[in-house]
């Protein structure tokens, strides 16, 4: 048996949020005795339910779920932790001949769990990076963009303008290594990826169609109790620096603060989730491999059973 033939068959299910990623990834798990690693990187956190779309244990239909709701929320976590994670777990997933199901919306977690990236140990300096982070306060992210721009034009076309922490950490490693983060990034993937992988992606064909399902996404939110979450990452945002950054709680600060009206922030949360949306898009759209199942023009579980058997089945 040839090398191709070894490697592990992992099935990935991404695309933006609002689109059924959890409903066919368990009708999958289901259908193929498949367990499921989590790729959504607010869901991995303790506590925060509500406003990161949590599978709920009905949800989930007695199927393993990993990787999912075990940090507390003042805890870090890197792509890198995320690869190290769910590279054990597809081992052992598969020498339990099971099927593993890689699902969510960071688009960085699964591309770089089927790509095979490297990590190597972080270069960093506390003292360049805390410069660079009063330059951005001081300037705007924007200038520290067009200064990623002129210098990795690569890279900082992979990242969003207004994702400081990454534009920073591309800087910082440039000022420390003289090297570029495309380069780094580049060196990292072996010549064949680790893993024979199917990557399904959920979406829309009519936009509008998205755009409608995330708003109603952000009100049954609301609904359920988002508030008393938004509330709790808002009095512990020193702490929960992660969750204190990330959309469906951060749009209700003002509202704590007695700057806006529940339903101004409501409006802005939607707003945010469908600029997010967006870049979802964008990110698995660059994924060429990608097999796209548009959930307004077709059966998405039928398709998708389809496609994994005929992928088992090679």
């Amino acid at each position: 048996m040839d090398a191709l033939c070894e490697r592990p068959r992992v099935v990935a299910v991404g695309g933006p949020t609002a689109t059924g990623k959890t409903s066919l990834s368990v009708a999958l798990a289901k259908a193929f005795d498949g367990e499921i690693i989590n790729a959504d990187s607010m869901q991995i956190y303790r506590e925060l339910s509500v406003g990161t779309a949590k599978a709920t244990p009905e949800e989930q239909q007695g199927i393993p779920h990993h990787l999912l709701d075990f940090l507390p929320p003042e805890q870090p976590y890197s792509v890198a932790d995320f690869v190290s994670a769910a590279s054990d777990l597809v081992e052992k997933i598969t020498a339990r001949k099971h099927l593993p199901l890689v699902v969510g919306g960071t688009g960085l977690y699964i591309t770089s769990l089927l790509n095979g990236v490297s990590f190597a140990p972080e270069q960093n300096d506390p003292v360049i990076r805390q410069r660079l982070q009063q330059e951005a306060q001081a300037q705007g992210p924007e200038a520290l963009y067009a200064r990623l721009q002129a210098i990795d034009p690569a890279y900082a076309g992979k990242v969003h303008p207004n994702n400081q922490p990454r534009v920073i950490r591309a800087l910082e490693l440039y000022e420390l290594t003289c090297r570029k983060m495309s380069e780094q990034q580049q060196s990292s993937r072996p010549a064949q990826p680790p893993y024979r992988s199917l990557c399904l992606c959920l979406t829309c064909r009519d936009r509008a169609l998205l755009y409608k399902r995330i708003d109603q996404r952000v009100d049954q939110m609301v609904a359920s109790g988002v508030l008393a979450e938004a509330e709790l990452v808002w009095k512990n945002k020193d702490r929960y620096r992660t969750a204190a950054q990330a959309i469906g709680y951060k749009e209700f600060f003002p509202y704590f603060a007695g700057e806006q009206t529940l339903a101004e922030c409501t409006a802005r949360l939607k707003q945010a989730t469908r600029q997010y949306a967006k870049r979802q898009l964008t990110w698995f759209r660059h994924q060429n491999d990608a097999v796209w199942l548009y959930i307004d023009e077709e059966d998405a579980v039928k398709r998708a059973t389809d496609l994994v058997h005929a992928f088992l089945q090679d």
